[in-house]
C-alpha cells in the first residue's frame, strides 16, 4: 500500500497544482492591470506578444477586446471606499469622464452576464446623459428603479461595473485617465 501511496501521490499533487493554477491564472487578469481609484485597466491586447493565459481567458469568456488604438475597458468591483460592490446596494457613477468619442457603462451579474431587467436597458451611453453646468453627470446603478438616468443591476450578488472609452487619446497614450467618475454607494438594502 505504502508502494502505490508514494507513486500515486506526487503526479496526483502535480495534476491538482497544475490545474488549479491554469484555471486560477484564466479566471480573470491578474496582471497587466493599473488601477485608477475604483477602476481597473486592463492593459490593451496585441495579437502579436499576447501571453497563452490571456489568449485563453479570451477564448474561455468569449470577450471582444480592443485594440491598442481602438478604446479601453475598464471594471469595477469595488466602490471608491474599497468596498465590494452587492447588488442590494445603490451606486452613483458620478463625475466627469476623459475625452472620447462614444463611452458606455455597463453591469454585469456576477456570471459577467448582462443582468435581465424590466426595461430592457444594457449599458448607458455618454449621448444620453445629462450633464451638469461643470460638465458632470450622474447615473444610477441599482436593482431597483431610481430617479434620473438609471442602469438596471442584479438582483443579488457582486455585480461588475464596465465602463468602455471609444476612440480616445488615452488608449494612444497621449493622454492619462485622470478624470474617471467616481463610485460612490448611496445607501443598501
Amino acid at each position: 500500500m505504502r508502494f502505490f501511496v508514494l507513486i500515486l501521490l506526487p503526479p496526483i499533487v502535480a495534476l491538482a497544482l497544475g490545474l488549479g493554477s491554469a484555471w486560477y491564472m484564466i479566471s480573470a487578469p491578474h496582471y497587466g492591470t493599473v488601477a485608477f481609484g475604483a477602476w481597473r485597466l486592463n492593459l490593451p491586447v496585441d495579437a502579436e506578444t499576447v501571453d497563452p493565459y490571456t489568449r485563453a481567458r479570451i477564448a474561455r469568456t468569449g470577450e471582444i477586446v480592443s485594440g491598442a488604438g481602438e478604446g479601453l475597458v475598464f471594471r469595477a468591483t469595488q466602490d471608491d471606499a474599497g468596498h465590494g460592490l452587492d447588488a442590494r446596494c445603490d451606486y452613483a457613477v458620478a463625475g466627469s469622464m476623459p475625452s472620447a468619442r462614444l463611452w458606455t457603462l455597463s453591469v454585469l451579474d456576477p456570471q459577467g452576464r448582462l443582468p435581465a431587467n424590466p426595461i430592457g436597458r444594457t449599458h448607458v451611453h455618454g449621448r444620453e446623459v445629462t450633464r451638469a453646468p461643470d460638465g458632470t453627470f450622474e447615473v444610477m446603478v441599482s436593482a431597483e428603479a431610481r430617479p434620473g438616468l438609471w442602469l438596471p443591476g442584479p438582483a443579488s450578488g457582486a455585480p461588475t461595473l464596465v465602463l468602455r472609452l471609444y476612440d480616445t487619446p488615452v488608449a494612444a497614450g497621449t493622454d492619462t485617465p485622470a478624470d474617471l467618475p467616481h463610485v460612490i454607494r448611496r445607501g443598501c438594502r
